[in-house]
């Protein structure tokens, strides 16, 4: 079993950096190859911490009909054909495809890339330990079924879908696979505007599919302290995974609404520190609260002096700290008894020093 999929099982929280296809642009502005690009980026991934980088693997005539208008923002990214966008970064195949692999598994990070085609899914398939399923394909379920009877585990992100379309393609999947399967909430709006992020979806999810682990794909610029990431964790998304860049300045595709490397380790710490402050969920109170459970609250305290032999009334009694006596909460248990000795004003009362049961003794013999 890979690490990536051990991760995902135990439910640590797992990052996943979508090179997608940002080579390209970096190659063109550092004047390299876009197969020195890639390994670039994943490098900087590794270095930050990041768990896996996923690429994506398809040719523009088999994705896209020539008839194929835009769905991004076309300030940021002008192209308003697919296929003509596509066609821009489709140059890498199998070969570079296994050199990409190879050098993941050299560096010690894991390499994935979403099939978009057929031929794509069988080469990638010895190259990868998760297929990844697009949300333009969770509709295609002809597609969704060949890529889950290959018994890997699936990653499927359900962007612009509705709970019946989910629902037929979780389905798809489990009916020929029964390795972990990961539902990534997703909206499909590139950038995604905070407002539409709909994080609370992540926990329909949670409810809706109990036994899947559920993640998040996110396409919001990064906000300044990755409140999105944070909260779609504390949610319950467990696996996230997000579109990389070496320069979010860069115009056009992925880079307006990436993480850089920067930004990915600041990911990983909020997170980490978010898992510190979540802690026990157990309703118990924790060993470092012992001297404050003592000492904060409050016991049964003689209100004036009480003379042995008195019948003990809640008019002689109020409650002071600390709780090192008789607690508030058995005040019905000390009202009635006697005390066996004299208490001074102010005293913390102690069992010893009241009769056992109710009035042992008469106070006025």
């Amino acid at each position: 079993m890979s690490a990536l999929t051990e991760r995902m099982i135990r439910g640590d929280f797992t990052l996943i950096a979508e090179v997608g296809v940002n080579y390209y642009d970096i190659a063109q502005q550092r004047g390299i190859t876009p197969m020195e690009a890639a390994k670039l980026m994943c490098r900087e991934a590794r270095d930050a911490g990041v768990h896996a980088v996923k690429f994506q693997t398809y040719k523009a005539e088999t994705l896209a009909a020539a008839d194929s208008p835009s769905y991004w923002d076309t300030s940021e990214e002008p192209t308003t054909s697919q296929r003509e966008l596509f066609k821009k970064f489709d140059s890498f195949g199998e070969a570079e495809y296994r050199e990409l692999a190879s050098f993941c598994d050299e560096i010690g990070i894991e390499f994935c890339s979403t099939a978009f085609d057929f031929e794509s899914a069988d080469y990638l398939e010895e190259l990868m330990s998760v297929y990844k399923i697009s949300s333009s394909d969770l509709t295609n379920l002809p597609f969704i079924e060949y890529q889950a009877a290959k018994g890997k585990p699936v990653i499927m992100s359900v962007g612009a879908g509705d709970a019946d379309e989910m629902r037929a393609a979780v389905a798809t999947v489990e009916r020929v696979n029964n390795r972990p399967l990961v539902l990534c909430h997703c909206v499909l709006e590139y950038p995604t505007p905070y407002a539409h992020a709909n994080l609370r979806r992540i926990a329909s999810l949670k409810e809706a599919f109990p036994n899947v682990i559920v993640g998040y794909s996110d396409h919001c610029k990064p906000d300044e302290c990755f409140d999105v990431i944070k909260t779609a964790y504390t949610l319950g998304a467990t696996v996230v995974e997000k579109h990389f860049t070496l320069d979010k300045t860069l115009p056009g595709n992925d880079h307006y609404h990436a993480m850089d490397p920067d930004d990915a380790r600041r990911i990983l710490e909020g997170i980490e520190f978010v898992e510190l402050i979540s802690g026990n969920p157990d309703l118990v109170f924790s060993e470092t609260e012992e001297a404050a459970r003592l000492n904060a609250r409050r016991s049964i305290v003689a209100k004036g002096a009480i003379p042995a032999g008195t019948v003990m009334r809640d008019d002689m009694i109020t409650f002071k700290r600390p709780g090192t006596g008789i607690a508030p909460s058995e005040l019905e248990k000390v009202v009635g008894r006697v005390a066996l000795v004299d208490i001074d004003d102010d005293t913390i009362l102690r069992w010893h020093m009241l009769s056992e049961g109710d009035s042992a003794v008469d106070a006025s013999k």
